[in-house]
């Protein structure tokens, strides 16, 4: 029997392929081109914090390239501030929340701040007007390993 390596490379990559659309298409935020009406959002897991940014492109720039680039960094912006605000809310063991241990800490601060800009960016999506929807990630554990504290 003989076997073809490039009939059986094309099959996997389409089962690949369609893994991969299954997986995008639960979790996109965009659908045909548009934000979709509801965004499901959840933004603490168990092994990490979750934030989304969504942008605009300014129509009179003059290249699609242009406008997605400016999109997707304020998109980037806004997906960080939001994490910024998950993270200040969140619940420590003691009870208190990390903005409330953290208060008046200048370099817990800085920190914090470090760590949000350090966050992965694990989705950009674009819309059919070039505008950008952003997800970012920061593992759980390495924010308690930066701030030195334990969430619920």
């Amino acid at each position: 029997m003989r076997i073809n390596n490039g009939r059986i490379l094309a099959v996997l990559a389409m089962v690949f392929a369609a893994g991969a659309m299954t997986a995008c298409h639960k979790k996109g935020m965009v659908k045909d081109g548009e934000v979709q009406d509801v965004i499901a959002q959840d933004s603490i897991h168990r092994k990490y914090f979750e934030a989304i940014g969504i942008a605009a492109a300014d129509p009179k720039l003059p290249s699609m390239t242009q406008r997605r680039a400016l999109s997707r960094d304020a998109a980037i912006i806004k997906a960080h501030n939001e994490l910024l605000t998950i993270i200040k809310g969140a619940q420590l063991e003691s009870g208190q929340t990390v903005d409330m241990s953290i208060m008046g800490e200048q370099k817990m601060i800085e920190t914090l701040s470090q760590m949000v800009k350090g966050a992965e960016i694990v989705k950009t999506e674009f819309t059919g007007d070039d505008g950008a929807v952003v997800t970012i990630q920061l593992p759980r554990r390495r924010a308690e390993k930066m701030l030195g504290v334990k969430f619920k």
